[in-house]
């Protein structure tokens, strides 16, 4: 699939966001036009300017700051997306996604979106397994949110279970299904 596409990526405060970036180089390949939003958390792992010399688009990560033209991003953002991506994901955002919440350019930009999203969470095998994240994620099934299951296997706390990222093809294909249909959501084993 190579037709351009307007892809938001959203990038989250885990060690995971290093992988984000081979996931941007992944959907240029295939010429589409990907913007990414990033938390402020997500900035403590991997800087702005990598996604922004990976994309060729400035970076999103404030909700207020000085603009030249005004518009409200996490609209402009929302409107333009053909589909919205939030890898890593972490419970945080997980669970303001579940509660509606939009405290941060990516929770709003999610919020004000109509794209259809997926999600590939990471995190500690215990919060994956937390009855609050289990209830988060039936949440968001039930409202057609597309989850790409967490991977197991050693994790960077120092664990061994499930909460690793899905592999970028795993995420690349969860993309590239719902670019070319209108699936139901759920959870797509990594």
């Amino acid at each position: 699939m190579s037709e351009n596409r307007n892809i938001v990526l959203g990038v989250t405060g885990s060690i995971a966001a290093y992988k984000a970036a081979e996931l941007v180089r992944l959907m240029k390949q295939r010429g589409w036009d990907v913007r990414v939003v990033m938390t402020e958390a997500a900035t403590e792992f991997v800087g702005e300017l990598t996604f922004q010399t990976l994309s060729q688009h400035p970076v999103a990560v404030r909700m207020f700051g000085t603009r030249e033209e005004w518009v409200p991003e996490h609209v402009s953002l929302a409107d333009s997306a053909d589909l919205t991506v939030i890898a890593p994901c972490t419970a945080n955002v997980l669970a303001k996604i579940a509660n509606g919440m939009a405290d941060d350019l990516l929770t709003c930009t999610v919020l004000a979106s109509t794209a259809p999203l997926v999600i590939a969470p990471a995190m500690n095998v215990n919060m994956w397994e937390n009855p609050a994240t289990r209830k988060n994620v039936e949440v968001l099934l039930e409202r057609g949110v597309h989850i790409v299951d967490v991977g197991s296997g050693d994790l960077a706390c120092g664990y061994q279970g499930k909460g690793r990222m899905a592999s970028l093809d795993a995420i690349m294909a969860e993309i590239e299904s719902n670019l070319n249909s209108d699936p139901k959501g759920g959870i797509v084993e990594s």
